[in-house]
Order: C-alpha cells, then structure tokens, then sequence
C-alpha cells in the first residue's frame, strides 16, 4: 500500500475515533502548541550520534537536534531519579522540596507542578511509564505526572478531547538497569569502538556491559521515533515542541547518583520548527529545571513564584548557535539521599552541592565522613545487606571491586567510584576534562576554589537551601520506601 493510501486510511479511522488529527482539522485551531516531553531512565550525556558517540544508534535524537537545537551543556538537579524528576516537574532546584529532594519519597501535593497548571489551562494532560516517581504519590487526587495512559501515545491522542492542546509525558524504564547480558554485542556493536569514561576500567566485560546499555538507549530512541511519526502522519509535528532527555546519567560507577559531568549532564535537544531555528548547537548551561517555566510560557499561563527555573524560550528564538545568554554561565547541581547506604544506624546520604562553569567544576561534600557510594560492608549497612548501594548493581561495578587489589591502576578505579571524598573537590577542565584530579588542595587554585565556593553559597542561599542556612536540616529523617542494591552473597542467605 503507497503512503498516501495509507494516509488516507488513517484519516477515515479518525473520523470515527476522538483523535488529535480531527481538532487540528477542525475550524477551532488550537494557537498554543502541543508539547511532547520524552524521557529516558539513566540516560546520560554524550551518549547520542548528535553528540559524536560512534557506537550508539539514536536516529529520533539525531533528528530532532538537526531540526531544533542541540543542547551542550544540559544539567540535572540531582543525578538521582525521584528529586530529578521532582525538579523538572515543578521548576525547582530539588533542594527546596522537603521529602521530594530524596530517592523513594514523597512530594507535597500543594506544590504546583507545570502538567497540572496546564490542565487547568485547557491541556490535554497525560503521561506513559516512568513519570514522577519512585515514590508514593497517594495523597495526590490526579498523578502528578498527569493521568497515566498505560496503553501509551495513540491511546493518549485518541483520548484527547476535541479543540485541545496536549501535554504529554513519554516516559521509560530504559536503559535502567538490569540488562539482558551480552545484548549489546549479539545486536551488532563493535565494542573496540565504544568510548568509556576514563575513570572506567578497559575490559570486555565493561564494554559489553556499556553495549547493554547502549542497546536499551536505543530502545527508547525507537519509542519516541514511534511517537513522532505518529504526529507526522496525522499533521500535528510541527505544531508540536519536542523535548528529548535523560533523567541523569547511566547506572555505573561514578555517573548516576554523582555531581560529575558523568552523573549530571544530560543529553537534551529540542525541536519546533514554528518558531526554532533548526541545526544549532546551544553552548548555554542550563538546567532541567528550566522546562516547566518554558512549557507554561508557551501556553501563556503565568508561572508561580516559587519557580527557580528560567524559561528557555529566549535561546529557542534566537537564531544563533554557541553562548546566547551570557548569564548562562554556570549551572548547579546537588545530591541529598540517594539510598540509605551508610553503616547502622545512619540513616543519611551523602549531601553535596556542585557548580560547573566551562573551566571548572567545583564540588561541596557537607559530610565527608560518609561513603559517597554506599559503605562496602554491606553486614553493616543500615538497610541489610546493601552494598555499595548508590551505585547499581552491575558488570562494571563487579569487575571494579573484584580487581581493586589487582594494581595501582585497579585501586584507582576503585577509589575514584567508592572510597571518601574531602570536604571540597575542585577540577580544572582546561587540564582535566573527565574531572579526575581534584586540585582543590592544590595552592596556585586557592583564589579559584573561594570564588566557587562563594558564588555557590551565594546562590543556595538565594534559593533557599536548608544546607546553608540557619534552620534545621531535615533530609536525612524524611522516609524512605525503597529497597538498594544487595551484595552478591546477601541472595543466598
């Protein structure tokens, strides 16, 4: 059947069906776009064609940062999946929301959150899979995601009610571990052409197990392919904003659950050729807190006060590629409980705060007395039998711990992911771009290091961070209703 027949049939379906294509139809066009927000699980920068990766197959990526603009320097809030997704969910750093700063928690249904301010505006409001969350969410009357469509984008679209915008939230689980072991290679990959982070070992057992990773990249690529060919075939794509991210970066050691760029920088492109540019690369920090500010600007509904984010719309407009804004200088990023990973009865996490500016990454750690990855003696561990519990269990991270004693290199593997950090880390790009060598210490950056810490300070202050002020300082005692990553051992007894 050509494609015009096939378009045809698809038209004389939605004469029967509520769908999306009969509104845009219809003499009532509706002037806001629609916004279609895709987010991975665990999917971290620079794994993406757009960015150069040359293993890693993301077409849908690819095409949307061709067509739009391409994002360089995309930070999380925290690099852990709960107050992430809190932070994009409410434009705000994660820090100002209580229980919500934490993995496995809550968030306070009074807080405002840009999908339901858009349903109140009018929206068709509706989300896929992983949304908000982990977490317990049921004193929320609607999902905070937006109502859950279990079926997926079409059954969305066909819900959509006449003359409606919508906002959708198309989320995954992947590539969250665990994977289906040696998938990556049976799909075709050259491992020998994969790039790993330098503070990665080189093994075929961590290679392959980068290639699983790959792999379920690529499966949600194809899911949001899906959803824009969806959108192409009944007329709505380009009135249609685009979002294309990861929550933070990939489950191995030293990326998820860590203020490196490893952990914090995301892939992120944006698409909608109504008003963007296409085919720029934007070197601006920004943050993901800075979408929910950007989708209610869109839809012309007035954004809350206690929003910290910025709205992106004015570098979306811009025609220019490189720094737009130059007040985009730095971003922040922090970390409060990942999971409960310390040694009994120590219920805390290991809080740190970070700013990244293009020469330097400078990184507070407020107890440094604590395992930044979890203690390694699990028979201790506050939760039974939680190993290393901020870093999922993995390939890599066995192979880490399994080999610390092999070498001098070894034991720097090990120590880079697992063992206790200072007070301060400081890392000079210009020398150091994979953030391996902490000069904090080092006399000639003295100058350096007290300007971060004061321009960090000084906007933790100004967003309110309980960490450096003068109130009570509660993530610590918050619930938490997650499990962790176990030792291997800890199965059998």
């Amino acid at each position: 059947m050509s494609r015009s027949l096939i378009h045809l049939a698809l038209l004389a379906a939605l004469a029967v069906v509520p769908f999306s294509a009969s509104a845009q139809q219809d003499t009532h066009k509706p002037e806001r776009p629609n916004i279609l927000f895709a987010i991975a699980d665990d999917w971290g920068w620079p794994h993406a064609g757009a960015y150069g990766d040359p293993v890693v197959k993301t077409p849908s990526f690819d095409r949307i940062a061709k067509e739009g603009v391409l994002f360089d320097n995309a930070y999380v809030s925290s690099p852990s999946c709960t107050p992430s997704r809190n932070a994009i969910l409410t434009g705000q750093w994660h820090w100002c929301l209580g229980p919500g700063a934490n993995l496995w928690s809550t968030l306070d249904p009074t807080t405002p959150v840009y999908t339901h301010l858009l349903a109140a505006a009018g929206y068709h409001v509706g989300s896929w899979r992983k949304s908000w969350g982990p977490g317990r969410h049921k004193e929320w009357k609607v999902h905070p995601g937006g109502k859950v469509y279990r079926k997926g984008f079409d059954a969305f679209l066909r819900a959509r009610p006449k003359g409606k915008p919508f906002c959708f939230w198309l989320g995954a689980s992947d590539p969250h571990r665990p994977y289906k072991k040696g998938s990556g290679k049976a799909s075709g990959m050259d491992l020998d052409k994969i790039k790993l982070f330098a503070h990665f070992p080189d093994s075929e057992e961590v290679r392959s197990d980068v290639a699983d990773y790959y792999f379920e990249v690529q499966r949600f690529d194809r899911d949001v392919g899906k959803a824009l060919a969806t959108l192409e075939e009944i007329g709505e794509l380009d009135n249609t904003i685009v979002v294309m991210t990861g929550d933070h970066g990939m489950p191995f050691p030293r990326c998820k659950a860590n203020v490196y760029d490893s952990g914090a920088r995301v892939p992120l492109a944006i698409r909608w050729p109504k008003t963007v540019t296409g085919g720029r690369t934007v070197t601006d920090f920004v943050s993901l807190t800075d979408l929910a500010p950007t989708f209610l600007e869109l839809a012309g509904v007035a954004r809350p006060d206690v929003m910290t984010g910025k709205s992106l719309l004015p570098i979306l407009r811009s025609k220019q590629s490189g720094r737009i804004d130059k007040s985009r200088s730095f971003v922040l990023c922090g970390k409060e409980r990942h999971v409960p990973a310390q040694e009994a009865p120590d219920m805390g996490g290991t809080p740190m705060r970070s700013i990244r500016t293009d020469d330097f990454l400078y990184i507070r750690n407020f107890e440094p007395d604590r395992w930044p990855a979890g203690t390694p003696n699990y028979e201790k561990a506050t939760i039974p039998g939680n190993w290393l519990a901020d870093c999922d269990n993995g390939p890599t991270k066995t192979y880490i711990v399994e080999h610390k004693d092999d070498d001098a290199e070894h034991r720097r593997f090990y120590d880079l992911s697992f063992a206790k950090r200072p007070l301060e880390e400081l890392y000079d790009l210009s020398t150091d771009p994979d953030q391996l060598v902490n000069v904090a210490s080092v006399p000639r950056y003295k100058e350096v290091r007290e300007r971060l810490w004061k321009q960090l300070r000084t906007e933790l202050v100004k967003t309110g961070d309980p960490r450096v002020g003068d109130g009570p300082v509660k993530f610590d005692d918050y619930p938490y209703y997650g499990g962790g990553p176990k030792h291997p051992s800890w199965r059998r007894r």
